[in-house]
């Protein structure tokens, strides 16, 4: 199934959720980037085999990795929301694996709806963990040595979401954060040579971000 890019999607997230604000109490958007690392994981390919691929995230190459997300906090413990995070990843090397490309890099979008709970107190310190259920809408880039170039967006499967982190409030408005996130996904891409390409993706982020309250 084919999407719109990954940018169009996080600004259409983003006027979507800013849209929404006057009518919800204690709003809150956030925007954060970041490094992110995803472990080997076993690819499946339904006509070459399987294979155990290195994965790398490059973080910083372009497009970066980042993420937004939108927040409405419920009481001063509870809320709930959306989040886009644009991650990839790489094969370290898709020649020795049969693949002249090997990646999900513009990006490995993961679309999730949160739970968070924060722990608020007489200081500017507020500790949060939260968690997410969604789906994988990764960029699928992927070519089998001498083969047809899968190259488009697909939705690939379910995804969910860690995340533990502290945020700090620079005024009534305006507060910074950083946080631990870790995502899971189950993905199942089409591929124009024929047949399916199966794994499981992991990634691991250390993020740095700024939030905004209405």
């Amino acid at each position: 199934m084919k999407v719109i890019n990954s940018f169009s999607v996080a600004a259409t997230f983003a006027l979507t959720a800013l849209s929404a604000a006057p009518a919800m109490a204690k709003f809150e958007i956030g925007l954060y980037g970041g490094v992110q690392t995803a472990p080997h994981s076993t690819v499946e390919n339904s006509v070459l085999g399987d294979e155990f691929v290195k994965w790398k995230g490059k973080s910083f190459a372009m497009p970066p990795y980042y993420g937004i997300r939108a927040t409405w906090w419920r009481n001063e413990a509870w809320g709930w929301g959306l989040e886009v995070n644009h991650a990839k990843v790489y094969a370290d090397d898709p020649a020795s694996h049969g693949y002249d490309r090997l990646e999900f890099t513009d990006g490995h979008n993961i679309v999730t709806a949160n739970v968070w709970r924060r722990w608020q107190n007489d200081t500017r310190w507020t500790p949060y963990v939260g968690a997410g259920l969604g789906v994988a809408i990764p960029h699928v880039d992927v070519q089998p040595a001498g083969e047809a170039h899968t190259y488009g967006y697909q939705v690939t499967g379910p995804a969910v979401q860690l995340v533990a982190g502290a945020s700090y409030e620079l005024n009534e408005r305006w507060a910074v954060f950083g946080e631990y996130k870790g995502t899971y996904s189950s993905n199942k891409a089409d591929l124009d040579s024929g047949g399916t390409l199966k794994t499981d993706i992991v990634t691991n982020a250390l993020n740095i971000g700024v939030s905004m309250k209405f």
